[in-house]
């Protein structure tokens, strides 16, 4: 029987909230906007007021110039929506690079806009000195934005959405094996998240304001409390060689790691929540036995000039690749592949599930820690019933065989993405740390793509690759994967 496109796909209200969508990319345009004439950068300005009224217009016209017969949203057009919003918050998000000057050719705007949305922080601007104000503080914004995610940002500002297919929308977007609400609608736990999100970046911003001024310690808040890494200066943090910016954004970088809902229940002082989480525990202590083996290596190799630098290096990028940040406090590919291994690694699990950091996501990894106790188990005691434990609850085994699958195809894509990079005469290492960099959404380089190179020197066929390899890692694989299966589009 021949194949048609799948009538189960109400692509007309997709597009209708993709339009609600961009009305709400557009108000937060006013932000640089303003920015920008406050500096007087009086062209800058005009460039962001009209992308705003660009992206407003195309919102307005899809809003309300698109009529579905039907209004019902169910987790095939949830999924896509959740997918095609990113596409178009980029491609609307790139406009002002390119009218601006700051880059010169749409593969480059996209990606860095991308780069910003997903929170990846791999930047093909050479020079942020010449960068005006406007646009860096676009920048942060575009991660901040992005760091909890666009859906979840809507279903807390339009409840309307909770009725129509809000639950399929939360799945789709927010990370983890697992999705705990913590209000009976959906909108009521985006809405919470979203303001514990925004507190924590405004203390974050008032504690980094005596070190760094208003406009670097809003540009830093929202960059850091995201997990993104973007900067405003080419050094990054070390620009202000201060110990107490590395600890304040340590702390919250730290905190942008944990899923969100242990840190509502401990604000609501049910601190029990949080200490009983293994998964909680497994976080801190890789944190402290990765970060103690870099300074044992540092020590050991005379690396630093001292042993406050030392320290402060080893807690600090240890945090920063585990949460996918992407900050340094010195150049890592001067202390050696060891280390970089070790960052690796990190980068590759990630942080908890439910917070704004990348990564498979160290949940996955302990359900895989677990699982492979019990297959050893099972060697020498072949009929005996096992069971993976998280939390004090039993793994259903469904969900441990896609924790297994996730993991396979995550690193089935690193793998993929690095060949391909070498077909471009990029070495080795450096194509599998840039891949690894951009799925887990870290934007750490090496070699070509790091310290002493730039994203920017990539062709532009492996930045559009790049580029979806971003937008596949922060929404976790499967909601954009299922997007090229022949299931997804037709039916018998």
């Amino acid at each position: 029987m021949p194949t048609v496109l799948s009538q189960n796909i109400n692509f007309p209200i997709v597009l209708r909230l993709v339009g609600w969508l961009l009305l709400i990319e557009s108000l937060f345009m006013l932000l640089p906007m303003g920015v920008a004439w406050y500096y007087g950068e009086n062209q800058v300005a005009i460039v962001f007021l009209v992308t705003l009224l660009v992206t407003h217009v195309a919102g307005f016209a899809m809003a309300y110039g698109i009529k579905p017969a039907s209004r019902s949203m169910r987790k095939r057009e949830g999924l896509l929506l959740t997918s095609l919003v990113w596409v178009f918050f980029s491609g609307f998000g790139m406009i002002p690079f390119l009218a601006t000057g700051t880059l010169n050719n749409v593969t480059d705007a996209f990606f860095e806009s991308m780069a910003g949305f997903t929170t990846t922080g791999s930047s093909v601007i050479i020079d942020l000195n010449d960068v005006s104000h406007g646009i860096l503080l676009w920048r942060s914004l575009m991660q901040w934005i992005g760091g909890l995610g666009i859906i979840l940002f809507t279903l807390a500002v339009l409840p309307m959405l909770n009725y129509k297919g809000g639950i399929a929308l939360f799945n789709a977007e927010v990370t983890g094996i697992t999705h705990e609400r913590m209000r009976p609608r959906v909108n009521q736990t985006a809405k919470t998240l979203w303001i514990i999100y925004l507190s924590l970046t405004i203390i974050l911003g008032l504690m980094l304001y005596p070190a760094m001024g208003g406009f670097d310690a809003t540009c830093h808040a929202l960059s850091t409390m995201s997990t993104g890494g973007f900067s405003t200066k080419n050094d990054g943090l070390m620009f202000w060689h201060s110990y107490y910016i590395a600890y304040v954004v340590m702390a919250f970088m730290f905190l942008g790691g944990i899923n969100f809902s242990l840190i509502f229940f401990t604000i609501q002082g049910k601190f029990k929540r949080l200490w009983k989480s293994s998964i909680f525990k497994w976080y801190l202590f890789i944190i402290i036995g990765c970060a103690v083996t870099i300074l044992l290596r540092m020590l050991y190799l005379s690396l630093g000039n001292d042993n406050a630098e030392r320290t402060v290096f080893s807690f600090f990028d240890t945090i920063s690749a585990i949460t996918s940040t992407g900050y340094s406090k010195g150049n890592y590919e001067e202390t050696g592949e060891f280390i970089s291994i070790i960052l690796m690694v990190l980068m590759f699990f990630g942080g908890m599930a439910g917070s704004t950091s990348g990564g498979a996501k160290l949940d996955r990894f302990v359900v895989l820690v677990k699982n492979c106790k019990n297959e050893l188990y099972k060697v020498l005691h072949p009929n005996s019933v096992t069971a993976v434990w998280v939390d004090g609850k039993a793994m259903p085994q469904a969900r441990i065989n896609k924790v297994t699958a996730f993991l396979a195809i995550y690193v089935m894509i690193i793998f993929a993405v690095a060949i391909f990079l070498t077909a471009f005469n990029i070495p080795l290492f450096d194509a599998l740390f840039s891949s690894m960099s951009v799925i887990s959404n870290v934007g750490l380089g090496y070699g070509i793509t790091g310290a002493d190179g730039s994203w920017a020197c990539l062709p532009d066929a492996v930045k559009w690759v790049l580029s979806l390899e971003m937008l596949i890692g922060r929404l976790e694989l499967f909601t954009i994967l299922v997007l090229f299966s022949r299931g997804f589009w037709v039916k018998d």
